[in-house]
């Protein structure tokens, strides 16, 4: 094909476009489409392994009993649900203690995060000097958080621990707790509630002072004008504008409080007498602690049944937000 020529500004021949170019444009198009590819499919591979085939073989294995060890299952269908809910007279008592304990949980974290770090935010938000080291000091206790905090809280709460002898020195002694506060049935459910929100509330201020700098100035400064005062603004600006924050942070609560055993485990294990047991914990128990028991299939359901309130819970988050906007 013969190459067309066109005249240029100063009256010679122009070069048309190469019929090689977009042949080549497409070459390297496709190279670097392959090249993208290839650094995905691990990841993608990974995923469906790991991700899509353990979800199926788990909620196969939630209609079934099995132990782990012998070859083959046995297909019982929804007896595993059933033993759950109410037709074992073993497990379901321990199962509606342990949920009983989980919606306690559920309600007083996110509700104690939110009361504690909307006001510390606020205040953060108006304190113009040494702002960066407060904040810092507020978000060392989710730097922390982890495995060896929790150790270092179970020795503050011993009987000879922090707490007791504080309270004893400052003539509190009447509210110390001889056995411990994780030992004793009263105060070890609440305790752990409190350590939960001293973990989550760092975050949930950060989230907070984020959303209370977006807003614009103008909008109080005209609020102030009209004569409200810091409460009103608050309580008629500040705080309608932060609702989808609050939402946010309380599904993050639930979800962590569903999901995260790990503090019950390490803290309390359950007791004292069963009075922390939580749905997570009861799933982790029967999954890998019941010996050669065919509780796996159990576990599996069990799992199945705490995603499905989580899903539930968020759905109904979500239109809660979606009515409030």
């Amino acid at each position: 094909m013969a190459r067309t020529n066109t005249i240029g500004p100063w009256g010679r021949p122009e070069a048309g476009p190469s019929p090689r170019r977009p042949r080549r444009r497409r070459r390297s198009a496709r190279r670097q489409w392959l090249t993208g590819y290839a650094f995905v499919a691990p990841a993608v591979l990974l995923f469906l392994v790991m991700g899509l085939y353990t979800v199926g073989y788990s909620v196969t294995l939630s209609f079934a009993k099995w132990n782990g060890f012998t070859p083959d299952w046995e297909w019982v269908g929804l007896d595993n649900y059933r033993d759950l809910l109410y037709a074992d007279p073993s497990l379901a008592p321990e199962l509606r203690a342990a949920a009983l304990h989980t919606a306690i949980a559920m309600i007083a974290v996110p509700l104690g995060t939110v009361a504690i770090a909307l006001p510390l935010a606020v205040l953060l938000n108006r304190i113009r000097r040494l702002r960066g080291l407060l904040r810092s000091i507020y978000f060392l206790p989710y730097v922390t958080t982890g495995i060896a905090v929790y150790y270092a809280w179970r020795y503050v709460l011993e009987p000879d621990g922090a707490v007791n002898l504080l309270l004893r020195s400052t003539g509190l002694g009447s509210l110390a707790r001889p056995q411990g506060w994780l030992a004793d049935p009263d105060t070890a459910l609440g305790t752990l509630i409190v350590i939960i929100i001293w973990g989550s509330v760092p975050v949930a201020t950060l989230l907070y002072l984020a959303g209370l700098q977006a807003i614009d100035p103008h909008l109080i400064e005209a609020a102030q004008l009209d004569g409200a005062g810091g409460v009103r603004v608050v309580r008629h600006i500040t705080w309608p504008l932060l609702v989808p924050i609050t939402a946010a942070i309380t599904l993050l609560g639930i979800r962590d409080t569903m999901q995260g055993f790990q503090i019950f485990l390490l803290m309390t294990n359950g007791g004292p007498g069963g009075h922390t047991d939580v749905l997570g914990l009861q799933a982790y128990q029967l999954a890998f602690f019941q010996g050669l028991s065919p509780t796996l299939g159990v576990a599996s359901a069990l799992g199945w049944m705490i995603f499905l309130a989580a899903l539930l819970l968020t759905v109904v988050n979500a239109r809660l937000l979606r009515s409030s906007q």
